[in-house]
């Protein structure tokens, strides 16, 4: 049995969808609000939600991730009448499990429930099964649960992972967490920043060469390649690598073999491929930039890590772990952080990711080593002027108050007047003030009636047909507004 959240504005649609499934045997709940969706999803312990797109208070694709970040870290089903092409690839890419089209069939809604109850059977029996040493990956979030489990598939095999997410967020941590929970572990683990490796000297670096085949080549050198030999190769930022390089590197990745310069006979590396990157390597092969088949030899696995402002549940678990290691490090005496640099480090941010993070823990301890406490006066200054200047965008005030909404509305009823001539006649005026006035009453209708359309249409004493058609005439769905 499953428990089921329904996010949907059009009642009739959320009331049968709730009766579908739980005709289905499963518990069954609905919203008719984001706001209420994520409420409901932060209390319960729902294993999968439906999630209508256009909601009267945002758009449900903008929030699947927060959807996600609940507790139960549920699966997303995006269920739209107004399904595109565009919006299921946005839903797929920020982690929806399916993207459906209404009127879905009870058939497809009972099929979709069954797959992705055995996909979380399966999850939960492989997480007890399989763990992962950390190796300083600190983080508890559903996002970083999440990575964490493809750490652990990674681990226990030897396909090619492409590793991505912004400047910061721990790619090389991740890669070396990799090899480290891998059978390769007591192999080397061998790192190149393709950022800093010139085109001219790429080749003897990666393939290695004999002394004497060019200028400067006095002595032999082994390359990359055989240096990662029965271990791990971490090459970081390889959307930098030149399309030239990109070529050779594809024929190594496909035969594992490969000739240093100036030698006659090839050399065979049994090494494993981690690579990294904060680009974006689709656009790249967009614009011929990248090889597309080499893309594809790198991502047999993709583990993509959020940024720090995605993860901020994390921070404490960041401040515990770094504040006496670094004291540590530092050799000062420990010092504790104080509620308001908890809060200031939950309000910034961190475009730099945990590298900042990291950085500003260093400062912040430096500057508290005399004291017993980290307080925001010991963060750098640039963040605590960040925060002062976002504290001031919050406080500057808004439109002056004073503005009445009779005011508001009467400057919609006569929008378009002008002093040159079209002044609206008494029948388009009065006109304007109903249509303002129906709006105005369906929204709190529904308002006063807790979303309960039967008991709308008793408290307003209009027909069913009636209520609807005037929610259609205003193109307003039968919403909790």
């Amino acid at each position: 049995m499953a428990e089921v959240l329904v996010i949907d504005d059009d009642l009739i649609f959320n009331e049968l969808l709730e009766q579908q499934i739980s005709g289905l045997g499963h518990d069954c709940d609905g919203v008719t609000t984001l706001y209420k969706g994520i409420s409901k999803a932060r209390e319960g312990a729902y294993d999968i939600i439906f999630l209508d797109v256009t909601l009267p208070d945002g758009n449900g694709l903008a929030e699947i991730q927060s959807f996600k970040n609940s507790p139960s870290n549920p699966e997303i089903i995006i269920i739209t009448g107004y399904g595109n092409p565009e919006g299921a690839e946005v839903a797929i890419k920020n982690g929806a499990w399916d993207y459906i089209q209404k009127p879905a069939t009870i058939n497809d809604i009972k099929l979709t429930i069954s797959r992705v109850l055995r996909y979380r059977l399966s999850k939960q029996q492989s997480e007890h099964g399989r763990e992962v040493d950390r190796h300083g990956i600190i983080g508890n979030s559903p996002r970083m649960k999440d990575c964490l489990e493809l750490i652990a598939k990674a681990s226990s095999s030897n396909i090619n992972v492409l590793i991505t997410g912004d400047t910061g967020t721990g790619k090389e941590m991740v890669a070396k967490a990799i090899h480290l929970n891998s059978k390769r572990a007591g192999h080397p683990f061998v790192v190149a920043d393709c950022t800093s490796i010139p085109e001219t000297l790429a080749e003897s670096l990666l393939f290695g060469h004999q002394k004497g085949s060019f200028t400067g080549a006095s002595a032999n050198n082994m390359g990359l390649f055989l240096q990662a030999n029965d271990g791990t190769l971490f090459l970081d930022e390889i959307g930098d690598l030149s399309l030239t390089i990109q070529k050779s590197f594809l024929r190594v990745l496909q035969e594992r073999r490969f000739r240093p310069l100036g030698s006659k006979e090839e050399k065979e590396s049994r090494f494993r491929l981690i690579s990294a990157t904060n680009r974006n390597l689709e656009k790249m092969i967009t614009k011929g930039v990248f090889r597309k088949d080499l893309y594809y030899r790198l991502r047999t696995m993709n583990i993509h890590l959020p940024a720090l402002r995605e993860r901020k549940e994390d921070i404490p678990l960041l401040l515990d772990y770094y504040v006496p290691k670094i004291c540590r490090e530092m050799d000062i005496k420990p010092v504790k952080y104080s509620g308001e640099l908890l809060d200031a480090c939950l309000a910034y941010e961190w475009p730099g990711n945990v590298r900042e993070f990291v950085n500003m823990v260093n400062i912040a301890c430096s500057n508290a080593c005399d004291e017993d406490e980290i307080l925001m006066h010991h963060l750098p200054v640039d963040i605590r002027a960040h925060l002062a200047r976002q504290k001031m965008k919050r406080t500057i005030p808004g439109p002056s108050a004073a503005q009445s909404i009779a005011e508001v509305q009467d400057a919609e009823i006569f929008a378009g007047a002008t002093d040159s001539g079209s002044y609206p006649s008494y029948k388009e005026c009065r006109q304007k003030v109903v249509e303002s006035m129906e709006r105005k009453y369906l929204r709190e209708l529904m308002r006063h009636a807790d979303s309960d359309f039967k008991k709308a249409c008793k408290v307003s004493d209009l027909s069913r047909a009636r209520l609807y058609e005037l929610f259609k005439k205003h193109s307003i769905s039968v919403r909790h507004v």
